[in-house]
Formats: C-alpha cells, structure tokens, sequence
C-alpha cells in the first residue's frame, strides 16, 4: 500500500485529494473502491489487501474527508464536485495505458455515497466503468433514512482519547453490524483528526451542509439506474433502512441479471471487513 494524492478542479480552484494504491502500478485491471458519506478509503483496505494480488486498487478520500483537502464553500460539497474529481482520478490512473487503452478494465466498488458516484458514473455516456459494485445503496434513497444520517453527519464532537471517539464511532455506526474490536480500533485510528488536542472525525464538519433541512421526499434515480448496462453487483445489509427490500425487488425487475448479496445482523452499511463479505466482491471483480 501506498499512499498518493492529485489535483482536481472545482468552483473554489485547485483541491488535492489523497489515495492509497495497492498491487502493481501497471496493472492494467483498476478497482477504485469510494467510501460512505463520512468515512475515508482505509476503510476499504481488507478488500484491497484481497484485490491487490490481481488488480491494481485505488481508494481515495473523497474531498473533506481524510487526508483530503477541505473545499472552501459548503455548497461545493456535492456530486458535481465529486463526479469531477473521479473523472480527474480516473484520468491519472489511466495514463500509463493510453497507447493501449483497450486493455483496461475498470471497475467500481462504492459504499452508499461511494456507491452513488458509480451509479452516475456508469449511467454517463461513454462511462469507462466495466462493472459496479453497489454497497447497500440503490436509485431511491428513503427520506426517514437520510434525516438518521442527518443527526449526525457534520458533526465535530470532540473526545479527550482515542478510546473516547472509538466509542463514539460504536454508537453511531451500530448498523455497521457485528464488527470485532480490532476492526473498530482500525476504523478509530483512520478516521480521526485531532484538533487542538481533541480527537474529531476526520471530515470537514461543512459535508453535512445538505443535510441542514429534513428531507420531506424520496430521492429519485431510477432514471439513472435504467441507464447502467454494465454488470452490477448490490451488496445490502438485512437490516439497512437506506437500501430497503422494496427498492432492491423492483432494480432486480428492472435488470434480471443483477446479483445480490446479503448480509444478516447488518444495516447500513455492510463495512467490508471479513472474508464473507469482501470474498462476494473478490469474486464479482475476478470473474
């Protein structure tokens, strides 16, 4: 695993966003695994550390998380911005193949808002995504489940230790499910930043600047997901209130080929830490 960063371009000028690499720098087989709404991409790095014997693995920091730089306007915190910087990652992570193009094969694997940038990306015309793995997200987005997200994301609580944010992050992502403690320790050590002297999530507290006012609808994809015609794997936790079953019925109606894997004891989202969950993805992503 190495650690890396590039440019990209928005509204507010330059930003730089970081990613970790794992496997061989030319390999022309590209996962990029993106992260939920507060997370960072060393969440991903169980499923990397699976992947990176046969792809090349990139999971980067979305803008305002991790190691990422903050943009300077709340607003710009959305998927314009978001689509923008894939594109310029994907840009830099395809270059070495540009005399032979029709070798790369480029895949997606996203947790929710991870998850939702692929779905955009796959549904653009002329899309480089080969396959898409959707972690418990799908085209409709319950409004009661972004008002839970609502509580907490863009919050700064700060803690004195370690201990105290892990226990903070326990509390707030139960959903997550059954984890082990050194899986929670790895989630604490990776997604904190401390600011003077306290122990806050490593985020912008500015990303929840869309949750400032209750969703009082659904959002509405579909149209995007009649768009995809790649390949598409849907991982959902059993319990998750974001992915409900009825939304996953009716995107299995509408692409009969899809495949589906779920999750017991788990809600939103299936964190992608043990062999179960990372070995569906592995196999998807093979294949």
């Amino acid at each position: 695993m190495q650690p890396y960063s590039h440019l990209s371009l928005g509204p507010g000028g330059f930003h730089r966003l970081a990613y970790t690499e794992w496997g061989s720098s030319d390999n022309p087989h590209l996962v990029v695994c993106m992260h939920g709404l507060t997370r960072n991409g060393r969440d991903f790095d169980f499923l990397a550390g699976r992947l990176a014997a046969s792809c090349r693995v990139l999971c980067p920091d979305a803008a305002g998380r991790g190691r990422s730089d903050w943009l300077p306007a709340p607003e710009q915190y959305a998927y314009p911005q978001y689509l923008a910087d894939a594109a310029a990652l994907i840009a830099r992570a395809t270059a070495p193949h540009t005399a032979a193009p029709e070798t790369v094969r480029l895949d997606w694997v996203g947790t929710s808002m991870g998850g939702l940038i692929g779905l955009m990306l796959a549904a653009a015309t002329g899309s480089p995504l080969r396959r898409l793995v959707l972690n418990d997200v799908g085209p409709q987005l319950p409004a009661a489940a972004l008002n839970r997200l609502g509580t907490y994301v863009g919050r700064d609580p700060g803690f004195d230790t370690l201990a105290g944010f892990e226990a903070h992050l326990r509390a707030v992502h139960a959903p997550f499910g059954p984890l082990t403690a050194a899986q929670w320790q790895h989630l604490a050590r990776h997604g904190h930043r401390v600011d003077r002297g306290r122990y806050r999530p490593a985020y912008d507290p500015a990303i929840g600047h869309a949750f400032a006012q209750p969703m009082r609808e659904d959002v509405d994809l579909w149209a995007l997901w009649q768009r995809v015609q790649i390949p598409v794997l849907v991982l959902r936790g059993a319990e998750s209130d974001l992915l409900t079953s009825g939304t996953l019925a009716r995107m299995q109606a509408e692409k009969p080929d899809l495949q589906v894997a779920e999750f017991d004891r788990v809600g939103h989202a299936p964190v992608l830490m043990d062999a179960a969950q990372t070995g569906v993805v592995e196999e998807f992503i093979r294949d």
